[in-house]
C-alpha cells in the first residue's frame, strides 16, 4: 500500500512538528504507512544574512510546495508564520492542528525582565516584526540580527555576551527548552506573527483522499483564527518580512482579532481590534485590515 509521505524541513524543530503530524495521522491512516521526506529550503541554505536581505517570499516553503505539486510528497507541514498568504494554484490548506503557545519570549542570563534592560543594552532578534515592536517600546536598545536554529541562537546569547534574546515560545516548548525562558512578553505590545505557534498542512487540490485524512486532525477554532489573521495580512499586502503582528482569541464561537502595523524603525504604530462570529473569520480579518489602512497603515506600508 502506498505510504503517506510528509514533506518537511530538516531542522530539529521542523522534524518535531512533522513527527507530531505523523503520529496524529497514523491512527487514521489504517494500513498505509506514514513517512517523512526531508527537503532543504532557501531559508535553510542561507543562514548568514537577515531574511529581509535574502529577498522574496516563501523562503521556508517553496521547495516543499514544489515537492507536493510534483508528487514527491503528499502532505506539506509548514510553520504557518512562514507560509505566504498568496495561494499556490493546485494546493490547498487542508488542516490546522491545535495551536501551540503563540507568544514571544525574552531570554537573558543577566536580567529577569525585558523592562529592566539598561539603556543601550544589546538585544538579539532575527525578526523584523519583533525588532520594530522592541524599538517602539525601547528605542534606546542596540539590536543585533541573529539567524540559525533555536539551539544556535541560544548559544549565541552566551558566545556574544548579549543582554537578551527574543524567540518564539512555541519552538522552545516543542524542543523541551521552556526552562530557558526568562519572561513571556506581554502581547499588549509584542504582538505575535500571523500564524505563530500554528502548523499548516497542505495537500494537492485533486487529492481528495489525503484531504479527508487531514480533516481528521483539523482543529476548527484554530483554523478559523488562522483564516482571520491571514485574511488581515493578505488585505494589508504584507508578508513575513513586514512588521505586522496579530493575535486572536476564541470564546464561545466569538473571535477577537487584534492587529498592528509598524514602521521598521518602530517610530510609527497603527493598531486595532475587531470582534465577531467565529464563522465570519475571514471577513473580520479583512475588516480590521481596512480599518488599519484607513488610520495610517497604508502610509507605513507604502512610504
Amino acid at each position: 500500500m502506498a505510504p503517506i509521505r510528509i514533506g518537511t524541513r530538516g531542522s530539529r524543530l521542523a522534524l518535531w512538528q512533522a513527527h507530531y503530524v505523523a503520529d496524529a495521522l497514523r491512527p487514521l491512516a489504517g494500513a498505509r504507512p506514514v513517512e517523512l521526506v526531508e527537503i532543504q529550503t532557501v531559508g535553510d541554505q542561507v543562514r548568514d544574512r537577515p531574511l529581509a536581505q535574502i529577498g522574496g517570499i516563501g523562503l521556508f516553503t517553496k521547495e516543499i510546495q514544489r515537492a507536493l505539486l510534483d508528487g514527491t510528497v503528499d502532505v506539506a507541514v509548514h510553520s504557518l508564520k512562514d507560509l505566504p498568504t498568496l495561494p499556490v494554484p493546485g494546493l490547498r490548506l487542508a488542516a490546522v492542528p491545535p495551536r501551540g503557545p503563540h507568544g514571544d519570549v525574552f531570554m537573558s542570563d543577566k536580567l529577569a525582565r525585558f523592562d529592566v534592560l539598561p539603556p543601550g543594552a544589546r538585544l538579539a532578534t532575527g525578526s523584523l516584526r519583533r525588532r520594530s515592536q522592541v524599538l517602539h517600546r525601547r528605542p534606546d536598545l542596540r539590536l543585533q540580527d541573529i539567524r540559525g536554529n533555536v539551539e544556535t541562537r541560544l548559544q549565541k546569547l552566551k558566545d556574544f555576551d548579549l543582554d537578551g534574546l527574543i524567540l518564539a515560545e512555541a519552538g522552545l516548548v516543542r524542543l523541551g527548552l521552556a526552562d530557558a525562558v526568562t519572561e513571556v512578553l506581554d502581547p499588549a505590545w509584542m504582538l505575535p506573527a500571523v500564524g505563530q505557534g500554528a502548523l499548516g498542512l497542505e495537500c494537492r487540490e485533486d487529492d481528495a483522499a489525503t484531504f479527508e485524512l487531514l480533516a481528521g486532525i483539523n482543529h476548527a477554532a484554530t483554523h478559523q483564527a488562522i483564516l482571520a489573521e491571514r485574511a488581515m495580512l493578505f488585505a494589508l499586502g504584507g508578508g513575513c518580512l513586514v512588521p505586522i503582528g496579530a493575535a486572536t482569541t476564541v470564546a464561545t464561537n466569538v473571535l477577537t482579532l487584534r492587529g498592528a502595523v509598524l514602521s521598521p524603525d518602530g517610530a510609527q504604530r497603527v493598531a486595532g481590534q475587531t470582534v465577531g462570529p467565529l464563522a465570519d473569520a475571514e471577513d473580520l480579518g479583512k475588516r480590521l485590515a481596512a480599518d488599519l489602512l484607513a488610520r495610517g497603515a497604508k502610509e507605513i506600508l507604502n512610504p
